[in-house]
């Protein structure tokens, strides 16, 4: 992989609970927003990371609470790019039991917040070939969630380093 790739991946930052939009955005501007943000997650560039078929899907399975007035919030936002980070390693379904697993634990803006940290972490750790610190301390929810975001970062090396050479 090209150095400059490298650095990009290993600099990458997801928006955390205070930095997303404070005012509801609708479906078109939900989808630029993540977008923007998640590009540099998406190894294939041919397939979209989002569209507003993906998000209605993801509300009428009860992934997703439903938007209110046709508007999103910052919650549906963050349900959105954890959704979109983790449908590239787990199946809609999993990525269901999972949130509500994890929601059931630890509020939403501090289970989001703890995501977006531990995602960023691992993807770095991953391409500089660090360890993740720390997980004698975890609790088991956070073990878990470390697991489901490392599995994601794995994927995300593999891909980007071996798989997409030639792209």
């Amino acid at each position: 992989m090209q150095q400059i790739e490298q650095e990009m991946i290993t600099k990458i930052h997801i928006p955390r609970w205070n930095e997303l939009p404070e005012i509801d955005l609708y479906l078109d501007q939900v989808v630029n927003y993540l977008e923007k943000y998640l590009a540099q997650y998406n190894v294939n560039k041919e397939d979209k990371i989002i569209t507003k078929t993906m998000i209605n899907n993801y509300v009428k399975l009860g992934i997703m609470p439903a938007p209110e007035k046709k508007k999103y919030s910052r919650e549906h936002i963050a349900y959105l790019i954890v959704i979109c980070v983790l449908k590239q390693v787990y199946s809609i379904s999993d990525i269901g039991k999972l949130i509500s697993l994890t929601i059931q634990y630890f509020e939403l803006s501090k289970a989001y917040n703890r995501f977006c940290a531990n995602l960023e972490v691992s993807v770095k750790n991953v391409f500089t070939r660090k360890e993740f610190p720390n997980t004698d301390k975890m609790t088991e929810e956070q073990y878990l969630l470390k697991n489901v975001v490392q599995s994601v970062a794995d994927k995300v090396y593999v891909e980007f380093t071996f798989l997409n050479k030639d792209k």
